[in-house]
C-alpha cells in the first residue's frame, strides 16, 4: 500500500479514527531533507502497511496548516505516530524531527510488527 497523502485536517482525522496505527510525514515541497527521506518513506509504506492496522500519511504542512499547528510541527521533516488516534511515542520518541533514517527505520519496524501481531489476533480499530 501506498503512502496517502492528507490534503485536509477532516482527511486526516479520519485516517486516525480508521486506522488503528499511523506514521505521519509532516513535511514542506521546499524542503531538502524531507525530499531526501520520500524516496525511504513510500518503500517503509509498501512494506510495512497493513490496510485498518498500519498506515503512512504525508501531511504538507503549506497546505493543511490547521492539521500541522494542531501538532505544534515547527521543523520538516517531522514524524508523529498515532495509536487509535492518539500521538503516542515509539521507541522513546513523542516524534522524529529531521531526516533521522535509523530512528525511523526503528519505529515504523516496531509498529509493522505490532500491526501485523493485531491483525493476526484480530483485534479492531479501537480495542
Amino acid at each position: 500500500m501506498a503512502v496517502q497523502h492528507v490534503a485536509t485536517h477532516a482527511e486526516f482525522q479520519s485516517l486516525l479514527d480508521t486506522t488503528m496505527y499511523v506514521v505521519a510525514d509532516f513535511y514542506a515541497d521546499w524542503c531538502g531533507p524531507c525530499k531526501q527521506i520520500a524516496p525511504l518513506y513510500e518503500q517503509f509504506a509498501k512494506q510495512f502497511a497493513v490496510p485498518g492496522y498500519l498506515a503512512f500519511a504525508k501531511v504538507n504542512v503549506d497546505n493543511n496548516r490547521q492539521t500541522a499547528s494542531q501538532y505544534g510541527i515547527s521543523a520538516m521533516p517531522t514524524f508523529m505516530f498515532f495509536k487509535n488516534g492518539k500521538q503516542v511515542g515509539v521507541n522513546g520518541n513523542a516524534m522524529i524531527r529531521g531526516a533521522d533514517v535509523q530512528s525511523l527505520r526503528g519505529a515504523v519496524d516496531k509498529l509493522g510488527n505490532l500491526a501485523k501481531a493485531k491483525q493476526a489476533a484480530g483485534v479492531k480499530v479501537g480495542e
